[in-house]
């Protein structure tokens, strides 16, 4: 996966965390029980707010496809959930939102999911798992 930059990787078990939350959130994802604002959701506050109760994860029910118009990728949606759960701090979870967003732009163009999904949705399974390596990569900096 393309996010992980070598100085940042912290290993647990050969994994790095950013590794270990992405293939938790394509694994949540390829289930079928979520979708991708769900999973990066999930898989991130299991790694850093484990003690937040899963039922916190249905705030970002709404948030899939679009958020049903389309406009932003769920994964972003989730990631940027993700960031406030753990970030107390507004105005640093605000810059590393932003730095999620430019991540994202940078890497597939553009957030709006109609245009990531105009194909098809076989690459979702890529932007949930990219992205929710990305946000865990960014809380780790943040440490």
């Amino acid at each position: 996966m393309f996010w992980l930059r070598k100085n940042v990787a912290e290993k647990v078990n050969g994994e790095s965390v950013a590794e270990k939350v992405a293939n938790e959130a394509e694994g949540f994802y390829r289930s079928g029980k979520m979708h991708c604002a769900e999973a990066v959701l999930a898989a991130v506050k299991n790694e850093f707010l484990p003690e937040a109760g899963d039922e916190l994860v249905h705030l970002a029910s709404g948030f899939g496809g679009g958020s049903g118009a389309g406009c932003i990728c769920g994964a972003v949606a989730g990631g940027t959930m993700a960031i406030g759960l753990v970030v107390k701090d507004r105005k640093a979870a605000a810059a590393l939102t932003k730095e999620l967003h430019h991540w994202f732009k940078d890497q597939y163009r553009v957030t709006c999911c109609k245009a990531l999904t105009a194909d098809g949705k076989k690459r979702c399974v890529e932007f949930t798992a990219n992205t929710a390596g990305k946000v865990a990569e960014l809380l780790q900096q943040k440490k």
